[in-house]
């Protein structure tokens, strides 16, 4: 009498030299960037309390603040804080947007696979729609 011994799988840790070609799937990347966007919004607090106070101070200060859009900051030139206001629209969509995936996901207990791939692929696509259609107005 023979018994059959079935293998486990195993599952080993990636190392860092192996993220480039590991394949997540969409949920993962939606978690990585949904920390990446909340890191970026608290790093870059200074600037926007910064675009906040000028843009409401008076209508010397919002000159000012436009001007900087246009003609940037000595050696800094203007596209340059676009880039960064574009950055920080994309963050605050992509944190949001997530943010209310994470929530349903909790209110309504849908956490199946399924739900949560295409919960995740919606949360991409929405949010980087949003900042191209945000990204057209700050740019032109």
């Amino acid at each position: 009498m023979t018994e059959t011994v079935k293998t486990r799988p195993e599952y080993r840790n990636i190392h860092v030299s192996q993220i480039v070609s590991y394949r997540l799937p969409p949920a993962g990347i939606v978690s990585i960037l949904h920390r990446i966007s909340g890191f970026l919004m608290f790093l870059l607090m200074p600037f926007i309390i910064w675009m906040f106070d000028t843009s409401l101070t008076s209508e010397i200060t919002y000159g000012q603040f436009t001007s900087v859009f246009s003609g940037g900051i000595g050696p800094v030139p203007g596209m340059f804080f676009k880039l960064v206001v574009l950055a920080l629209v994309w963050a605050y969509l992509h944190h949001f947007i997530a943010g209310l995936r994470h929530l349903w996901m909790d209110m309504t207990h849908a956490v199946t696979r399924e739900f949560g791939q295409r919960s995740a692929i919606v949360t991409l696509v929405l949010s980087v729609f949003l900042t191209l259609v945000l990204g057209a107005k700050l740019f032109f």
